[in-house]
């Protein structure tokens, strides 16, 4: 009766295990057919245009703040260079679960938004150096005005977590080492690199 019952056991641990994986390879599969469709999305966009054309930052707000959902693209190829942890607005998960996030381009709202950013020029603010963000899109026509930029701060973890990571007041905030990284690429480009949030 013991075997019986261990057999049955043992069965329903590796269905389970089974299962999660099928799961996660599902994410994973839909990320990145998201993530090819937004990079010719954006490829498309900054065509005959003034921006970057050989990098891209990539922020899919459908990926769970834990997960590295920040990525650096070469256009060229369409590959990732570098991925990395970023958080979203507080305002984001008012009334809602954290995976059904709002998004809202108004003032006051500490909400993220959605659509393309043109990376602007560079400060030194409350958080260190930063860069401001000017939105192109309806979505986020209002991110100067917001106050929404990029930034870094100590919260955020350099490795994915098994809980949700800090809250920001609507702004792209990066830990302090990628921010690093995004500096080498913002710093020494010549024209300004669009980064485009979405969900």
């Amino acid at each position: 009766m013991k075997q019986i019952l261990f057999f049955i056991f043992s069965f329903f641990l590796i269905s389970c295990e089974v299962k999660s994986q099928e799961n996660q390879s599902f994410v994973s599969v839909k990320s990145e057919n998201n993530l090819s469709q937004k990079i010719s999305d954006l490829k498309t966009f900054i065509k005959d245009s003034d921006y970057n054309q050989d990098k891209a930052f990539l922020i899919d707000f459908s990926i769970k703040s834990s997960q590295f959902r920040f990525f650096v693209i070469d256009l060229k190829t369409g590959k990732v260079l570098q991925k990395a942890l970023v958080a979203h607005g507080s305002g984001s998960e008012a009334g809602k679960q954290k995976e059904q996030l709002k998004f809202n381009n108004q003032n006051n709202s500490r909400c993220s938004s959605l659509g393309k950013y043109a990376i602007s020029e560079k400060y030194k603010g409350q958080f260190g150096l930063s860069y401001r963000l000017d939105g192109l899109d309806e979505t986020n026509s209002n991110a100067r005005k917001r106050a929404i930029v990029l930034h870094r701060l100590d919260c955020v973890p350099d490795t994915e977590q098994k809980e949700e990571i800090c809250l920001s007041w609507g702004c792209p905030m990066v830990s302090d080492n990628f921010f690093k990284i995004l500096e080498q690429h913002i710093d020494k480009s010549d024209k300004k690199i669009i980064l485009y949030a979405y969900n």
